[in-house]
């Protein structure tokens, strides 16, 4: 690899325009009301910096554009009764579409992120022709869940997708031909041609972070390692209550992250730690763990194959994480999966028992932690993505476009 400089990027130090401090304290509003349920105007006021009177025009005015809802003054103190404000639902909608390996999944979501409606698709690899197909009908067929004037509030189409999904044709056993049309597709356009909807884009697991970030731990968490185990593992970060995806959107791909085997030599965490490696425990002995993916929640009779995998997986976690929380001080790692919560628990336990055995010596207590949302995060990853984009907290809000 070359050694030179990376290109020349924006300088974050710069300044913001009064546009930008406007749209980041309203977003910033909007993020502290998620996060906390509900809140007074002196409550936001405290936990924001901005004056009462900045916070008294901006609750205004996300009221007048429907996004907050008055609560019940409340009252018992002294001078003039609280008024706590909240989220309201109906707000804004968003759509989420998940294209996996195996899977694709679309979900309907409100602003507060409970789902309406969903519709998965199963395959043995994703086809762009028939992932179109699928957006297509499956959004005419959710939008039929809003009535006309929610429908002109879904906010976009938020798209979680593995990077350069072409490169894993040979893994998941497709066609490479096929495969590589996905990276001549304008995949992005189309999309915003069939859905007549502004349309994000972003990294699977990044994404599902995203989920947990705003419909789960992120709640009480402002910093935390993310691990999704899907096919194949994939992570994000969280820092100071947001998203960080880095220089090119690909902080936290932790599944290049160099490990050890069982022989000693060095080999990548996407190799122990990923769905991908128990199919392939199976196929060695002769079965196929295919109800996996039509029967997520039956995996009660896979056996000692998955005891060792489970196993291995912990091991290789708790590496992971220790190698993370040495070069960021995080309050928590989190692991969320494609499987059921049994599992998901299995995992976490055991990935506690294996960092007792490891030499942790200079780096701070972490919690490890189940994720809240499940095996559906990068769908409801992809539903946040307009979310993000439009109304909550983004850190690089103040200097998008300098």
């Amino acid at each position: 690899m070359p050694n030179k400089l990376p290109e020349k990027m924006n300088d974050p130090s710069g300044g913001a325009n009064q546009s930008r401090v406007r749209d980041y304290n309203e977003r910033l509003v909007l993020s502290l009301v998620r996060r906390h349920g509900s809140l007074a105007k002196s409550q936001i006021a405290r936990r924001s910096g901005l004056s009462a009177q900045t916070v008294s025009v901006i609750m205004r005015s996300l009221e007048s554009d429907g996004l907050l809802l008055r609560g019940e003054p409340q009252r018992g103190q002294v001078g003039q009764p609280s008024i706590p404000m909240s989220l309201n639902p109906n707000g804004v909608f968003s759509i989420g579409l998940k294209i996996g390996r195996r899977s694709a999944d679309l979900v309907l979501v409100d602003f507060l992120g409970q789902q309406l409606g969903s519709i998965s698709k199963v395959f043995a690899y994703p086809i762009p022709s028939e992932i179109i197909i699928f957006v297509e009908t499956g959004i005419a067929t959710l939008r039929e869940k809003l009535l006309p004037y929610q429908q002109k509030r879904i906010a976009g189409l938020g798209v979680s997708i593995p990077s350069q999904l072409w490169n894993w044709a040979e893994k998941i056993g497709a066609p490479q031909d096929v495969m590589e049309v996905w990276k001549d597709t304008d995949f992005q356009s189309k999309l915003e041609a069939i859905s007549n909807l502004p349309v994000n884009m972003q990294n699977d697991a990044t994404a599902a972070c995203g989920a947990e970030l705003a419909f789960g731990h992120g709640k009480e968490l402002a910093d935390f390692v993310y691990f999704f185990i899907g096919t194949f593992i994939g992570g994000g970060i969280v820092l100071n209550h947001g998203l960080y995806s880095g220089r090119t959107g690909n902080a936290g791909a932790i599944g290049p992250m160099p490990v050890m085997n069982s022989d000693g030599k060095a080999t990548t965490l996407i190799d122990h730690a990923s769905i991908y490696t128990l199919e392939m425990s199976f196929k060695a002995k002769g079965f196929v763990l295919s109800h996996q993916w039509s029967e997520p929640e039956d995996w009660h009779s896979l056996g000692p194959l998955l005891d060792e995998w489970i196993e291995d997986t912990a091991r290789h976690l708790a590496w992971a994480i220790v190698a993370s929380s040495s070069v960021i001080d995080f309050q928590a790692a989190v692991i969320d999966g494609a499987f059921p919560s049994n599992i998901r628990q299995r995992i976490v336990d055991a990935i506690r028992v294996e960092i007792g055995e490891l030499d942790t010596r200079g780096i701070s207590d972490l919690s490890i932690l189940e994720g809240i949302v499940g095996r559906g995060a990068r769908a409801l990853g992809g539903a946040s993505l307009p979310l993000f984009s439009l109304y909550l907290l983004d850190q690089n809000v103040l200097f998008k476009g300098l």
